[in-house]
């Protein structure tokens, strides 16, 4: 499965390239990335315009410290889990509020629900 589809990576450069040039602009998660074999999730907002691996949103790896930051989309295709299993995309995920919300109730709960 592919993490990422056109339509995401044209959607999350184009929150990249907004996100330079408005400091307030506050993005919904575009994509939501999961380990099936562990505790890591992640609510990409966005893709750097000059760096096109280069992903931001809410990074858990599953050790109760959710944080807002950066990831190599290369290095989630290259985790492997038991059994050769590979980090994969929620086909229905829905983002229901921006990031900020969903990185605020993650700091509470410890752990990101979406």
């Amino acid at each position: 499965m592919q993490l990422l589809t056109p339509e995401h990576r044209k959607t999350m450069l184009e929150n990249g390239h907004r996100y330079q040039t408005d400091p307030d602009f506050e993005a919904m998660p575009v994509v939501k990335l999961f380990t099936p074999w562990g505790a890591c999730t992640w609510l990409l907002t966005d893709l750097d315009p000059e760096d096109h691996d280069l992903a931001n949103g809410l990074c858990d790896l599953g050790f109760g410290e959710p944080e807002l930051g950066s990831v190599r989309i290369s290095e989630i295709e290259s985790l492997r889990g038991p059994s050769g299993l590979r980090a994969e995309r929620d086909v229905n995920f829905v983002a229901k509020e921006t990031i900020g919300t969903y990185a605020a109730r993650a700091r509470i709960d410890g752990r990101t629900i979406a």
